[in-house]
């Protein structure tokens, strides 16, 4: 009886209710930082197989705010969810390769809906 009445002040903290807002913010800039990086990707191809360094120089810069952001973000829904370091660690790191950011996106909802941690 006593872990049903600690998990429903768990659920009825003020970081619990902060949740679903933080989660929307995280996921916003996971989408945005994804599509980032795969703008510079594309850009690269044009960089070493064109010599087109324009592509470069402006997406770069962007991917980099828009990854500083994404850390920023991730790590207020880290808290506000309590995930461990190792789960933490692993969905800063998701910014930096192609594609991995839009699965740790799919992840990180379904377990903060479900209430799991990482």
């Amino acid at each position: 009886m006593s872990e049903l009445a600690s998990e429903s002040q768990e659920t009825n903290s003020p970081a619990a209710a902060k949740i679903p807002g933080a989660l929307l913010r995280y996921r916003i800039i996971a989408y945005i930082t994804g599509i980032g990086l795969l703008a510079l990707c594309a850009a690269m191809v044009f960089k070493y197989g064109f010599d087109a360094d324009a592509g470069v120089a402006i997406i770069g810069p962007l991917h980099g705010v828009f990854y500083m952001i994404y850390i920023v973000m991730a790590v207020d829904l880290a808290l506000k969810a309590r995930w461990s370091i190792k789960g933490t660690v692993w969905i800063l790191l998701s910014g930096t390769i192609p594609f991995l950011s839009f699965v740790a996106e799919r992840a990180v909802t379904r377990r903060v809906r479900a209430g799991r941690k990482f």
